[in-house]
């Protein structure tokens, strides 16, 4: 089987071309994991599908690497944009179907062959439950948002866990940031993944969350916001308009890097 890799903010994804050769299916959860695995297979933090679609440029398939289809992945859909466009799909811009709706594109080529930089239309946020410091909210997948100090020094391994396999959300799961406000009206942030069970370099849908309640925190005024993010894998931002009611949110846009990183072919058992 045919792949490439691509890694957005440290993000990184397998990517199969479905279009016209149909090699995975859904209900390849332990082959699925099995080519995520970082020992016994390619390696990655989570597998994308690219099939056709009829009404829109393609659809986005996402299996975290567990093997199980999972929610939106804001990384790996700014990631399928740019391998859609190196696959000659489109040019500049793209519209897909992902498994929350419909996604817009912007795609701009960098100097460095294979490096793009790549801006996508996130789904609307109706509604943000607050807790003190802390929020719960979809941003195309559920997210549990903590804002502490100190961040560097917390083990986030534990601390995700103690979230995620809470009595609250055992059962389905929910994506753990940690952030940090910085002077400069940045923030930075680091994040447990349900699907992968461990801290990651970046989350894309994450990082939106964390956007958003950052803004909510802070208490600013006015409906236009543009919001540096620190992941550890690397800087992405958030734009975004604020709706009339509090944790309403639209025109949300989460922009940063994604980039080839390799290709290659590998065999698959038997059957598939």
């Amino acid at each position: 089987m045919k792949f490439w890799k691509y890694q957005g903010a440290g993000n990184d994804f397998i990517m199969v071309d479905q279009r016209t050769d149909r090699r995975l299916f859904r209900k390849d959860t332990e082959l699925i994991a099995r080519l995520c695995d970082r020992r016994f297979g390619i390696g990655a933090d989570g597998l994308i599908l690219l099939e056709s679609h009829t009404d829109c440029d393609f659809e986005m398939i996402y299996f975290n690497a567990d093997g199980r289809e999972s929610s939106m992945c804001g990384n790996g859909g700014r990631c399928i944009a740019a391998f859609a466009e190196h696959l000659g799909i489109v040019k500049s811009s793209c519209r897909f179907i992902a498994i929350d709706g419909l996604h817009e594109a912007v795609i701009v080529p960098q100097k460095r062959a294979g490096l793009y930089w790549v801006e996508l239309k996130m789904t609307d946020v109706t509604a943000v439950e607050r807790h003190d410091n802390n929020f719960i909210l979809n941003t195309g997948s559920p997210h549990f948002v903590q804002f502490t100090t100190q961040l560097t020094e917390k083990d986030m391994v534990m601390e995700g866990r103690a979230v995620r396999y809470s009595d609250a959300y055992r059962a389905e799961g929910i994506n753990v940031n940690l952030v940090e406000k910085q002077d400069d009206g940045s923030i930075s942030i680091r994040t447990y993944e349900r699907g992968v069970e461990d801290e990651t370099l970046a989350c894309g849908t994450g990082v939106t969350a964390a956007a958003l309640s950052a803004s909510m925190l802070n208490g600013a005024s006015g409906d236009k916001y543009d919001i540096p993010v620190h992941a550890r894998g690397g800087d992405l931002r958030v734009r975004f308009r604020k709706g009339s009611q509090p944790g309403n949110f639209f025109d949300i846009w989460l922009c940063g890097p994604a980039e080839y990183v390799y290709s290659g072919e590998i065999p698959l058992d038997a059957g598939h």
